[in-house]
Protein backbone atom coordinates (compact mmCIF):
# COMPACT_ATOMS: atom_id res chain seq x y z
CA UNK A 1 0.00 0.00 0.00
CA UNK A 2 2.08 3.27 -1.26
CA UNK A 3 1.08 6.24 1.06
CA UNK A 4 3.27 9.77 1.63
CA UNK A 5 3.53 11.28 4.90
CA UNK A 6 5.20 15.05 5.26
CA UNK A 7 4.75 18.09 7.07
CA UNK A 8 4.07 21.42 4.80
CA UNK A 9 3.89 25.62 5.83
CA UNK A 10 2.58 27.45 2.73
CA UNK A 11 6.07 27.82 1.29
CA UNK A 12 5.75 23.59 0.42
CA UNK A 13 2.81 24.42 -1.19
CA UNK A 14 3.33 24.04 -5.30
CA UNK A 15 5.72 21.08 -4.49
CA UNK A 16 3.09 19.77 -2.45
CA UNK A 17 0.64 19.79 -5.28
CA UNK A 18 3.04 18.83 -7.82
CA UNK A 19 3.72 15.47 -5.22
CA UNK A 20 -0.32 15.09 -4.80
CA UNK A 21 -0.87 14.86 -8.44
CA UNK A 22 2.07 12.59 -9.25
CA UNK A 23 0.93 10.17 -6.42
CA UNK A 24 -2.65 10.27 -8.07
CA UNK A 25 -1.54 9.63 -11.09
CA UNK A 26 0.73 6.33 -9.45
CA UNK A 27 -2.75 5.10 -8.53
CA UNK A 28 -4.77 4.96 -11.66
CA UNK A 29 -6.21 8.30 -11.97
CA UNK A 30 -6.35 11.00 -14.58
CA UNK A 31 -8.70 13.55 -16.21
CA UNK A 32 -11.32 14.98 -14.25
CA UNK A 33 -10.81 12.20 -11.40
CA UNK A 34 -7.07 13.77 -10.39
CA UNK A 35 -7.99 17.09 -11.16
CA UNK A 36 -10.60 16.94 -8.23
CA UNK A 37 -8.30 14.63 -5.98
CA UNK A 38 -5.49 17.46 -6.22
CA UNK A 39 -7.55 19.97 -6.02
CA UNK A 40 -9.57 18.56 -2.84
CA UNK A 41 -5.90 18.39 -1.03
CA UNK A 42 -4.67 21.24 -2.00
CA UNK A 43 -7.90 22.96 -0.42
CA UNK A 44 -7.58 20.99 2.68
CA UNK A 45 -3.28 22.36 3.02
CA UNK A 46 -4.20 25.29 2.27
CA UNK A 47 -7.23 25.77 5.02
CA UNK A 48 -4.07 23.99 7.45
CA UNK A 49 -2.29 27.51 6.57
CA UNK A 50 -4.64 30.05 6.92
CA UNK A 51 -6.57 28.40 10.16
CA UNK A 52 -4.42 26.06 11.67
CA UNK A 53 -1.16 28.18 12.30
CA UNK A 54 0.29 28.08 9.42
CA UNK A 55 1.46 24.63 8.66
CA UNK A 56 0.22 21.02 8.97
CA UNK A 57 0.82 17.42 8.32
CA UNK A 58 -0.31 15.38 5.32
CA UNK A 59 -0.93 12.00 4.76
CA UNK A 60 -1.42 10.41 1.62
CA UNK A 61 -2.70 6.73 1.32
CA UNK A 62 -4.19 4.23 -1.15
CA UNK A 63 -6.40 1.18 -0.33
CA UNK A 64 -8.33 -0.98 -2.91
CA UNK A 65 -10.53 1.02 -4.71
CA UNK A 66 -9.88 4.20 -2.47
CA UNK A 67 -7.35 6.75 -1.91
CA UNK A 68 -7.49 8.85 1.50
CA UNK A 69 -6.24 11.69 2.34
CA UNK A 70 -5.88 13.02 6.03
CA UNK A 71 -4.51 16.75 6.94
CA UNK A 72 -3.99 17.78 10.31
CA UNK A 73 -3.30 21.11 12.16
CA UNK A 74 -2.49 22.63 15.55
CA UNK A 75 -4.75 25.33 15.29
CA UNK A 76 -7.29 26.63 17.52
CA UNK A 77 -9.99 24.31 15.78
CA UNK A 78 -13.12 25.34 14.61
CA UNK A 79 -15.93 26.98 16.39
CA UNK A 80 -18.49 24.53 15.90
CA UNK A 81 -16.86 21.08 14.54
CA UNK A 82 -20.11 19.44 14.65
CA UNK A 83 -21.54 22.01 12.63
CA UNK A 84 -23.04 21.07 8.90
CA UNK A 85 -21.39 22.41 6.07
CA UNK A 86 -23.63 24.47 3.95
CA UNK A 87 -23.31 26.39 0.72
CA UNK A 88 -21.24 29.71 0.68
CA UNK A 89 -23.14 32.89 0.12
CA UNK A 90 -22.54 33.36 -3.95
CA UNK A 91 -21.17 36.64 -3.04
CA UNK A 92 -18.78 35.31 -0.29
CA UNK A 93 -14.89 35.76 -0.78
CA UNK A 94 -13.77 32.45 1.39
CA UNK A 95 -15.69 29.87 2.91
CA UNK A 96 -15.56 27.06 -0.62
CA UNK A 97 -12.60 24.74 0.74
CA UNK A 98 -14.61 22.33 2.45
CA UNK A 99 -17.60 22.93 0.44
CA UNK A 100 -15.93 21.74 -2.57
CA UNK A 101 -14.33 18.92 -0.89
CA UNK A 102 -17.03 17.85 0.54
CA UNK A 103 -18.91 17.82 -2.69
CA UNK A 104 -15.99 15.56 -4.76
CA UNK A 105 -15.21 13.43 -1.75
CA UNK A 106 -16.61 9.83 -1.11
CA UNK A 107 -16.61 10.53 2.44
CA UNK A 108 -15.28 13.35 4.63
CA UNK A 109 -14.55 13.45 8.67
CA UNK A 110 -13.51 16.26 10.78
CA UNK A 111 -12.16 16.17 14.17
CA UNK A 112 -11.53 19.39 15.70
CA UNK A 113 -10.39 20.53 19.00
CA UNK A 114 -8.77 23.49 20.42
CA UNK A 115 -5.54 21.87 20.09
CA UNK A 116 -6.15 21.22 16.25
CA UNK A 117 -7.73 19.96 13.73
CA UNK A 118 -7.80 16.71 11.58
CA UNK A 119 -10.06 16.43 8.38
CA UNK A 120 -9.67 12.66 6.57
CA UNK A 121 -11.32 12.48 2.99
CA UNK A 122 -11.84 9.22 0.61
CA UNK A 123 -12.44 9.36 -2.69
CA UNK A 124 -12.73 6.52 -5.29
CA UNK A 125 -9.10 5.65 -6.68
Amino acid sequence: MPEITRDFTRADLPALRTEVERFGTAQGLDGLALYRFVAAVHELATNAIRHGGGAGHLYLGHSGTALRCRVTDRGPGFPDPGHELTPPDSRALNGRGLWYVRNVAATLDISSDPTGTSVTVTMPG
